[in-house]
């Protein structure tokens, strides 16, 4: 088995999420703490207790998912002696970038966690609540995505933001052009073309003021080199210099979240299994769609811990 980590975005928050990793592991309940310090707010709690409403909030659901991602894979590593080494490749959908990059050793979990709440400030921000807007093209190709996107572009920014799997693209840009490809989906021929419940036009230009304040957060901050080549969201390709982490880090806020193309990448570089580390099942699904050559396995329990840890035992 060759298999790479990977890491969930946003949407695959819910409350109680890693209760039962810092109730069984020690190790687990640490990433917690450490993350509860570094941001001076007690996001356990938070996530564990709710409200709902506020953890969906996007400066709590990015910090919330990469903390109970690390707690796994602090899991991993304590009781079983797996660690970020074994796998070929990592690579995180969105946010889950930054959780990669924690995970391999290159930004530590402290910043990690700070440069994530600041990132959900700083998207929020960008643009004011009504004026942007997202939505999911079911059953679309790219050349119908970019289609709608020309046919928006007079009422305002239209782009493609997530390119998750054959069949599932996500446009953002401004309210009027977003609501004008929904409408003229079908004459493109994409089988349905659905409103997302998001409070920001996320990866599209008209989040540049949060490209440019991530910019100058991400200059202040250490960055090493990963232990496992990061396949970056914005490239699709393998990266273990810093300098050009940091850079596609920022250009990954108003860039295209490449996903089809990062899990054919790592395909290409052999990987067999990819592994989703975190809340959710969400890129465990969309590996399915993407190729019949590889598999998923979603590890965020215990029980999915032990089976994880089993499976490659067994198969090295």
């Amino acid at each position: 088995m060759k298999f790479a980590f990977v890491f969930p975005g946003q949407g695959s928050q819910s409350v109680g999420m890693g209760k039962a990793l810092a109730e069984t592991y020690p190790a687990s309940k640490e990433v917690f703490d450490a993350v509860n310090d570094a941001l001076s707010q007690d996001l356990s709690k938070l996530i564990w207790e709710g409200p709902s409403e506020e953890l969906i909030l996007t400066e709590n659901a990015q910090p919330a998912l990469m903390v109970v991602s690390m707690a796994i894979m602090a899991a991993l590593e304590a009781e079983y002696g797996i660690g970020v080494g074994a796998a070929s490749y990592v690579a995180g959908h969105s946010l889950g970038e930054y959780t990669a990059l924690a995970a391999s050793n290159s930004i530590g979990l402290a910043d990690s966690a700070r440069l994530l709440k600041r990132r959900g400030q700083a998207m929020q921000r960008a643009v004011p609540v009504g004026e942007g807007a997202m939505a999911a093209l079911l059953g679309a190709t790219e050349e119908q995505a970019l289609a709608l996107c020309v046919a928006g572009k007079p009422f305002g920014v239209c782009t493609i933001a997530n390119d998750n799997a054959p069949g599932q693209i996500v446009i953002s840009g401004a309210k009027a052009a977003i609501d004008e490809a929904i409408k003229l989906a079908k004459e493109v021929g994409v089988k349905k073309a659905v409103l997302l419940p998001v409070s920001a036009p996320f990866h599209c230009p008209l989040m540049q003021p949060a490209a440019d304040e991530m910019a100058e957060a991400l200059a202040q901050v250490q960055i090493k080199t990963p232990l496992v080549p990061l396949v970056a969201n914005v490239t699709a390709e393998p990266s273990i210099n810093p300098q050009s982490i940091r850079r596609n880090l920022a250009e990954q806020i108003t860039g295209r979240v490449r996903w089809r193309e990062s899990m054919q990448c790592m395909i290409a570089g052999g990987v067999d299994t990819f592994v989703e580390i975190g809340a959710g099942k969400v890129l465990t699904l969309l590996v399915r769609r993407i190729s019949d050559q590889a598999v998923g396995i979603s590890v965020n329990t215990p029980d999915s811990i032990a089976a994880f840890a089993q499976k490659l035992k067994q198969e090295t």
